[in-house]
């Protein structure tokens, strides 16, 4: 099956609604209406698609969200088996205080060609398609890592620019990122448009690494895959209950590194609107009863493109 366009405009706007569904919470202190507010409008309108989708990566498994949880079935049920990913508000905490860089995003492929994460951590890697696919890997070290990525830039290491999670678990690499005397971008939140920085020189980002969400890595892998980028990931369980979920959904190797075209083994379509402003798109805009939003999207039989969309409210 190929995505037509008239299909692709429909994904667009159902996160573009899901962030203008935000809009009236943003600075309202209250992270669990803003997250509402997004997952309700995506849940109804990706129900109005003719699709038979299942949710493979989403807001929780069914005793955690009410909605969007993993395998929840959604769409007419009359078109294509669709798996569906979603994170309706990436960025709860920038939204519920008007911070920078909360996103709305969404990412469907035909049946079985994007990875069912369980709700748990993943150590990740992501580098441009200007780095060597064996330049860098999870089972190197930081230092080897760093000092490939210079080699095949041709740059000085000061010159090397290392995005990550600002988070206690980081302390060990983040002293050694600046015993190496690297440039780093920490993020508070958001690693989904952490990892999509590798993308464009324009971001000026080398590689983004570091422990983070493992659905929010299946959503990275799915636009880094239309960018020819590399992506490595490792789930991390923790608990009893970890290892359970993983086993039923079919993960026996519990120490498996995946590479990009595991996570992602087909075509797939990735959209990220930006609820407020951020590195990779503008936020929400209302003026004069129109909202303005703009939307990354990824396909790979497409041309990637920012997508600018009005809706006005009558």
């Amino acid at each position: 099956m190929k995505f037509e366009k008239d299909f692709l405009d429909k994904i667009i706007n159902i996160t573009s609604n899901a962030a203008i569904a935000c809009y009236p919470h943003l600075g309202k202190k209250d992270k669990v209406l803003v997250d509402k507010a997004a997952t309700d409008e995506m849940r109804k309108n990706l129900n109005q698609l003719d699709i038979n989708g299942k949710v493979v990566i989403g807001e929780g498994e069914l005793d955690q969200a009410p909605m969007l949880y993993i395998g929840e079935k959604l769409g007419t049920g009359k078109g294509p088996s669709i798996d569906i990913a979603v994170d309706p508000l990436e960025g709860t905490n920038f939204a519920a205080n008007n911070l920078p860089g909360a996103l709305s995003v969404l990412s469907i492929s035909l049946k079985g060609n994007l990875f069912n994460a369980p709700e748990t951590y993943m150590n990740k890697l992501a580098v441009g398609k200007d780095v060597p696919f064996d330049a860098t890997d999870l089972d190197f070290s930081v230092e080897k890592n760093i000092k490939n990525i210079a080699d095949s830039k041709n740059k000085d290491l000061d010159k090397i620019t290392v995005c990550i999670l600002d988070r206690p678990r980081h302390k060990e690499i983040i002293d050694k990122l600046k015993e190496l005397k690297v440039n780093l971008k920490l993020l508070t939140d958001g690693d989904i448009a952490g990892a999509l920085l590798v993308t464009d020189e324009k971001y000026n980002v080398d590689i983004f690494l570091g422990i983070g969400g493992g659905p929010e890595g299946v959503l990275a892998a799915s636009a880094l895959d239309a960018f020819n980028c590399n992506f490595q990931g490792r789930f991390l369980f923790k608990t009893d209950e970890d290892i359970n979920r993983a086993n039923k959904m079919g993960i026996k190797d519990l120490n498996k590194k995946y590479n990009l075209n595991e996570i992602v083994k087909g075509d797939s379509i990735f959209c990220a609107t930006g609820i407020t402003s951020g590195d990779l798109v503008n936020g929400v805009n209302f003026r004069n009863g129109k909202f303005n939003t703009e939307t990354l999207v990824t396909h790979k039989n497409s041309s990637i493109n920012i997508i600018k969309k009005e809706v006005t409210i009558t």
